[in-house]
């Protein structure tokens, strides 16, 4: 998917708070910093001459991205702050001038590493700028991959949530089959009609079309790709509408119809419960697969925010694994409480 990082804040914080990109991003620069306050920085005239422009282009940029730039690092230090970084700059073995007409001035902005590659994200003026976008995307996809060895599309697997919720939503799977089995006069249509329903109500997607958007095969299970979350919603919604068919059936004495099951099922899914846990399912998905899986579900685009740096802990850090793993290690356990006994 072709991302313009110079027009889309949520990519560009997508990036910066991808902490295992940040750091290969970093080492591929190679952007000589300033020691300070145990991390590097830079000063505006280093960014202007490593990104070939005017110290002017990188002062305006400062008033047009002002926020976006403080919030990853940009800050503006006086006093002790600014002589310690003084003191350092004077150990460096390069001419002072090289940082502009530092001695007097009172305050002085620094960008470390996160602050500088967002602005260099944001300048439209540069050729070097634009290099440096094409490779930053280009270090991310390989960072994603490497860490899950390719299997993005299973990327929901590695979080450790995953197991537990999938077996929890198997279970009420069964449930709410069974009640469509046994309350609702129509044929084997009524499972698939049915869990769409369900998918439509929580992501606006019917199966076939989240197949597409994560371009799964035919032999691919749809589930297996759902994160925990949205996994443990689909599960309250089999329990509960199963409850809803059963109660109804034994009221009203009969199997059924589809026209009244779409009426009790329009009515269950309009409860106000539901909307702060569809709300939180829609924004991780949405969220979790553009940047994961580079695929964009158009449905709930209104839904994207730039995911948090414990997001990405959670699906490429040193507690996320492979599935295969954590079933190894659950078997183990097993058996080992099977020997106690």
């Amino acid at each position: 998917m072709n991302r313009d990082l110079t027009s889309s804040p949520v990519d560009r914080q997508n990036i910066l708070n991808n902490q295992y990109a940040l750091a290969e991003v970093e080492q591929a620069v190679g952007i000589q910093g300033i020691p300070f306050e145990g991390g590097t920085v830079v000063l505006k005239e280093q960014v202007a001459d490593f990104l070939e422009v005017s110290v002017r282009t990188i002062e305006n940029y400062l008033e047009r991205f002002g926020d976006e730039l403080a919030q990853n690092g940009y800050v503006v230090i006086s006093g002790k702050r600014l002589q310690e970084l003084k003191l350092a700059i004077s150990g460096l073995d390069v001419p002072e001038t090289d940082f502009g007409n530092i001695k007097k001035t009172p305050q002085l902005g620094v960008f470390p590493f996160r602050a500088f590659l967002n602005l260099a994200m944001v300048i439209a003026e540069s050729d070097r700028a634009r290099l440096l976008r094409q490779m930053v995307l280009d270090i991310v996809i390989d960072t994603i991959n490497q860490r899950t060895g390719g299997r993005t599309k299973y990327i929901n697997q590695r979080d450790e949530d995953f197991l537990q919720s999938a077996f929890v939503e198997e279970n009420y799977r069964k449930q709410f089959t069974d009640a469509l089995r046994d309350c609702v006069a129509m044929g084997n249509f009524k499972y698939a009609v049915y869990t769409d329903r369900i998918y439509i109500s929580i992501f606006r997607e019917k199966a076939k079309e989240y197949r597409s958007v994560l371009k799964l095969n035919t032999r691919e299970n749809v589930r297996h790709t759902f994160y925990s979350e949205v996994l443990d919603l689909i599960a309250a919604y089999e329990c509960g509408f199963a409850d809803v068919l059963q109660q109804t059936m034994k009221q009203r004495g009969r199997t059924l119809r589809p026209h009244e099951v779409d009426e009790l099922f329009r009515q269950f899914e309009s409860q106000a419960h539901w909307t702060p846990l569809i709300e939180k399912a829609r924004n991780k998905m949405a969220s979790r697969d553009l940047v994961f899986r580079d695929a964009l579900h158009q449905q709930l685009q209104e839904y994207v925010t730039p995911l948090q740096r414990d997001e990405f802990e959670r699906f490429l850090g040193d507690k996320s694994r492979e599935l295969s793993e954590r079933l190894e290690e659950a078997q183990d356990v097993m058996k080992r409480l099977k020997e106690r006994e």
